[in-house]
């Protein structure tokens, strides 16, 4: 693990970063940049509703291609769908031989989205968290882990600049590690098509229709499967799976050891393979470009027949009495 005392803030002295995008990662990394005394720009579409939100904070804000041209390091953080348009259109005119530039997840680069040339230095830092965490543990004094890795070390000097960079949003106080463009873009993407998103959600909502079949009370469905999901994934997040089962009930407990891995079987673990050769073949990437580049329709009504599924209008409801979260998406 490299932390605080392994990086060397100072190497962004004198240096423009350049923020492309102002989104979850953008506005985390531009702040927390900022707040530790690193020259920053953002990049943004004139039009772009974030404009008014980073200017407010003090920021620099530029139209993309100016903000790379400025930058010395140059940090891409828009919608992978959107990368390589932007890179060809907009943004790689702007980078010089010896210039820095980042991204923060492989994606692009791993499946050849991007093709940055030769004479440029290309690294990775990657945090294992999303933006709103980032910002909030670096004011807090915290920082979130994360990764970093180099892709084209040009000038000698890839590694040594990507290390401060992680160190100024903050992720060398919660430690990083070093790892390649391959096998970051990879894990990440199995991690969430089989685990933290896609096998999550499908969990939860096969479970909240089992009980709304066999006729129980749909709120009730909604809290067992849904709304404790949180205190679970906080005891995993803080105690790891023993501290977890150690903390709830023994009969919880039992129930997790005797009946998990009927859940999650041969079956589920097969696919789970599957999932993870595809991401590998690049066939998953290929998949998402060519969905993105044909209009979204599939990709679109999926998020619709998300959107109207029985969980979320019940989860909807019960959430405008929970004054103690944001219920801002549940509002519209």
């Amino acid at each position: 693990m490299i932390y605080d005392n392994d990086a060397d803030l100072s190497k962004l002295d004198g240096k423009t970063v350049a923020i492309l995008g102002f989104g979850s990662q953008g506005h985390a990394h531009a702040l927390n940049l900022k707040d530790s005394g690193v020259n920053v720009v953002v990049g943004l579409r004139p039009d772009s509703s974030s404009v008014a939100k980073a200017e407010a904070e003090g920021l620099k804000v530029v139209d993309v291609a100016e903000a790379a041209s400025l930058g010395d390091v140059v940090m891409i953080l828009l919608p992978d769908e959107l990368q390589a348009d932007l890179w060809n259109e907009q943004i790689k005119d702007g980078i010089a031989p010896g210039n820095l530039l980042m991204f923060a997840h492989g994606f692009a680069i791993h499946f050849d989205q991007i093709d940055p040339g030769e004479g440029v230095d290309v690294a990775m830092v990657a945090p294992k968290g999303p933006g709103h965490l980032v910002r909030s543990q670096f004011e807090e004094g915290g920082g979130v882990p994360g990764l970093v890795a180099v892709h084209q070390d040009a000038t000698g000097a890839a590694r040594e600049m990507a290390l401060a960079y992680a160190k100024g949003i903050g992720c060398t106080r919660g430690g990083v590690i070093e790892t390649s463009f391959k096998d970051e873009a990879e894990t990440d993407l199995f991690g969430e098509q089989a685990v933290l998103c896609g096998g999550a959600t499908e969990l939860i909502i096969a479970g909240f229709e089992t009980l709304v079949e066999a006729g129980y009370d749909p709120r009730l469905a909604y809290f067992e499967c849904l709304h404790e999901m949180k205190l679970i994934a906080d005891l995993l997040y803080e105690k790891g799976i023993s501290g977890m089962e150690y903390s709830i009930s023994n009969t919880a407990e039992y129930g997790d050891l005797t009946r998990g891995t009927r859940v999650i079987g041969p079956e589920s673990r097969a696919a789970m393979k599957q999932i993870l050769t595809e991401i590998q073949s690049g066939d998953f990437a290929r998949e998402f470009i060519a969905e993105n580049k044909a209009g979204k329709e599939n990709f679109d009504r999926l998020r619709g027949q998300h959107a109207k599924h029985q969980i979320e209008q019940v989860g909807g409801e019960l959430r405008k009495g929970m004054d103690w979260i944001n219920t801002e998406f549940d509002k519209g």
